[in-house]
């Protein structure tokens, strides 16, 4: 279920909480791993709280306030799929920095008390000095609140002040207003973005434990092989010429034997991480339990006599003698091996560089943490001077690297375009604040928007909208305060923003559809710009109820006017002409008020028409096929991002319709044998369609070229890429001579397709 779409069933029963609730018990009570049994405990006990929030009518499943005495604005306690537990994310239990507050302020350790000493001179001379120092966090968005009325009294908006303590005042004894202190200051930051933060690595890096396995190699590299060839050496000193124990030992060979027993049992106490020293027949084992009895006078019978010479044989024909050229050359290069510095002891020593970093930032230099050891810190550590940092021990470090955010998908620290959304948030909140005038200002709502957008999406009904940051009371409260130009020449305004992170998306993940949380962020940028422009969600087939809302049909026309007439037109049926012609109508309509605001039939119609769905029945596959039809009439997104925002990719638009085309063959090839092949079939028909809108963007030389390359790059994927490809590349060689498929988006008798996700029969492809 996609969390973050906007259309919904039209009504919500409890079996999906249900059933999410029994995989938590299975996994509480089954998994290996005791973390997770934890884990899984807590979740099923909030899936419990759903239900039970559900079935006494506490929620509403559906509505943009679902927690009954509570308004929109409220952050509520979501869980997946969009069904919130009756639970509010600034409610419950005091945390430990408002029980530090209450004493601080001398007043009870309640809620209300500290909201209305806050509204106290003394209360407000704190939240100013907060102000100033920055040296705040906001957990969730309710803890900017009494910020903001601070920031309000501090500049003479008395009566904005008035109103928004008149909003927040009823439910001062249940929600947490008061921001959470903090070292580091918050501040509305800049062009870098981390991941991760420096604590989150030291995390990561605490869990590593000393691998059992290496230590033991370690040790017995640099301990027990070392005491075997002593062992051996003393027993081939007995041996002479001819075998061991053939001449009677004299007392000093008896005497150093004993010396080396004594050894022996001080290296096992010392040593305990390597075993097979303590085996009796291994090599090493036979030549010590020999020593003991001989040394102990008592004779070798038979038997432990040959087991005896064969070892100190065998060792020898294994290494060569002790000494020789090529064992002192074996026995170095794994001296070499021991000293190197352990993986767990470099990761101590990260630990420590780390240490003196802000905790709660990312990463700005991270080719100096990642540097050898160096003198200073050999003689503090014992390591030696010079070792080089482990990849593995590098790779947690560079995960909170703090960079601009195409250096960290350079640099593979970003690796999907899911993982790219969860960042951008972090560069909107730069953007959104950077509007604001006053420093101090920026500060608290660049923290509020960082906050915000950790807040869950709700399952809503009737095509109802997620609430938005700027519904919030204490940033209406401040809207007039905004004033800078954002969209002009500004290169930190919203549109510099939006066309930055549009680019680095198209030029890193060319073949991923833009997932819904990017999709929110653009939309958040685009309103800052004051520019319409429209970004459609990916509307979830399991939910989709048949209908979209007005933006669907604007975004339709901005393809519309990019793509008249172009390869992509033609490839997929497109009468763009007739969509901008609805589009300009419908805008009239909305105009003089004749047509609702919520829904467009005439677009859905107009996607059921092209989809050629025909069942009346309700059907995951036949709603995936509408939605389909609408990601191809909009290009979800990219004509948008290319028209409206005017992103253009340093390679060009043919490299990314190659690296598409590589994605889909790559796609393809997992197809083979997969006995779930669809989610496959579909994320390879996206990368197909949208390398057919690159593709589009190029003069007709370059698209003649890339053409005449496909068949080569299918044949660097196995055979049946080629097999399966085959009808598409003929469906496209088709359309590109000018020709086009039937009403069944074949031909040719069905050697030439068209190529779509989603079907309510069998998929060709499989």
């Amino acid at each position: 279920m996609n969390d973050n779409a906007e259309q919904q069933p039209l009504t919500v029963t409890t079996s999906y909480p249900e059933s999410l609730l029994a995989q938590a018990f299975v996994t509480a009570l089954t998994h290996e791993d005791a973390d997770t049994r934890q884990r899984a405990e807590a979740r099923g006990q909030r899936w419990r709280q759903v239900l039970s929030a559900m079935t006494a009518g506490r929620v509403t499943v559906g509505s943009r306030t679902p927690v009954t005495g509570y308004p929109a604005w409220v952050t509520p306690e979501v869980m997946r799929g969009g069904f919130s537990t009756g639970a509010v994310s600034a409610g419950g239990p005091l945390q430990a920095h408002e029980t530090d507050a209450a004493r601080t302020f001398g007043v009870p350790a309640e809620r209300r008390a500290l909201f209305a000493y806050c509204l106290t001179e003394p209360g407000l001379a704190r939240l100013w000095d907060l102000l100033d120092s920055g040296g705040y966090e906001i957990g969730v968005p309710e803890e900017a609140a009494l910020l903001t009325v601070a920031w309000l009294v501090r500049h003479g908006e008395s009566d904005a002040a008035a109103d928004l303590v008149a909003e927040l005042e009823p439910f001062a004894d249940r929600l947490r207003f008061l921001p959470r202190p903090a070292v580091a200051s918050a501040s509305a930051a800049g062009a870098a973005v981390h991941r991760r933060t420096v604590s989150d690595a030291v995390d990561t890096l605490v869990r590593r434990r000393p691998n059992a396995a290496v230590e033991a190699q370690r040790e017995a590299l640099a301990v027990w092989q070392p005491f075997g060839d002593e062992l051996l050496v003393h027993w081939l000193r007995n041996a002479g010429d001819g075998q061991v124990l053939e001449a009677a030992p004299d007392a000093d060979w008896l005497a150093r034997g004993q010396a080396l027993l004594g050894r022996y049992r001080v290296l096992a106490e010392q040593h305990t991480l390597c075993t097979k020293h303590r085996k009796p027949k291994e090599n090493l084992g036979i030549l010590r339990g020999a020593l003991e009895e001989v040394v102990a006078g008592r004779p070798l019978e038979a038997r432990r006599l040959g087991l005896l010479r064969h070892a100190v044989r065998s060792m020898v024909q294994r290494r060569g003698l002790p000494g020789s050229e090529a064992h002192t050359a074996l026995r170095r290069g794994q001296a070499d091996h021991a000293a190197r510095p352990s993986h767990y002891a470099l990761v101590q020593l990260m630990l420590g560089r780390l240490a003196v970093l802000p905790q709660d930032g990312g990463i700005t230099d991270v080719t100096a943490l990642l540097g050898p050891v160096s003198g200073e810190e050999s003689r503090e550590t014992g390591l030696p001077a010079g070792a080089v940092v482990p990849a593995g021990i590098g790779q947690a470090v560079e995960s909170a690297m703090s960079a601009p955010l195409d250096t960290l998908v350079e640099r593979g620290v970003v690796p999907s375009a899911e993982m790219m959304a969860e960042l951008v948030p972090q560069l909107v909140a730069a953007a959104t604040a950077h509007a604001y005038g006053d420093e101090a200002l920026r500060g608290v709502m660049a923290a509020n928007y960082r906050a915000f957008r950790k807040r869950r999406s709700l399952l809503l009904l009737d095509l109802a909208q997620q609430v938005r940051v700027e519904e919030l009371p204490w940033v209406r409260a401040v809207s007039g305060q905004r004033s800078a130009v954002l969209g002009a020449s500004d290169d930190e305004g919203a549109l510099a923003v939006l066309r930055q992170v549009g680019e680095v998306a198209v030029q890193a993940f060319p073949g991923t559809l833009l997932p819904n949380p990017l999709v929110r962020e653009f939309g958040v940028l685009g309103r800052n710009c004051d520019l319409g422009v429209p970004f459609v969600e990916e509307l979830a087939a399991d939910i989709f109820m048949g209908t979209f809302g007005p933006k669907f049909l604007k975004a339709a026309r901005v393809a519309a006017e990019l793509l008249r007439g172009t390869l992509y037109e033609r490839y997929y049926g497109i009468d763009y002409a007739a969509i901008r012609n609805l589009a300009i109508v419908t805008a009239g309509q909305a105009l003089t008020g004749s047509a609702g605001a919520r829904s467009h039939p005439g677009f859905a119609a107009l996607c059921a028409e092209r989809a050629a769905v025909t069942s009346r029945h309700w059907s995951v596959a036949a709603n995936g096929m509408v939605i389909e039809q609408a990601q191809i009439l909009t290009t979800h997104n990219l004509a948008t991002l290319v028209d409206r925002v005017g992103i253009v990719p340093r390679s060009g638009w043919a490299d990314l319709a190659a690296e598409c085309f590589v994605t889909v063959c790559r796609l393809t090839a997992r197809v083979h044998h997969n006995p779930r092949p669809l989610r496959t079939i579909k994320d390879a028909a996206y990368a197909w369609r949208q390398m057919m809108f690159y593709l589009s963007l190029c003069p007709p030389a370059e698209q003649r070229r890339f053409l005449a390359g496909l068949e080569a790059e299918t044949g660097r994927h196995p055979a049946q890429v080629a097999t399966r490809l085959a009808p598409v590349l003929a469906g496209l060689a088709l359309v590109a001579e000018g020709a086009a498929f039937g009403e069944d988006g074949t031909a040719e008798a069905g050697r030439a397709r068209r190529f779509t996700g989603w079907t309510t029969e069998r998929h060709w492809m499989r």
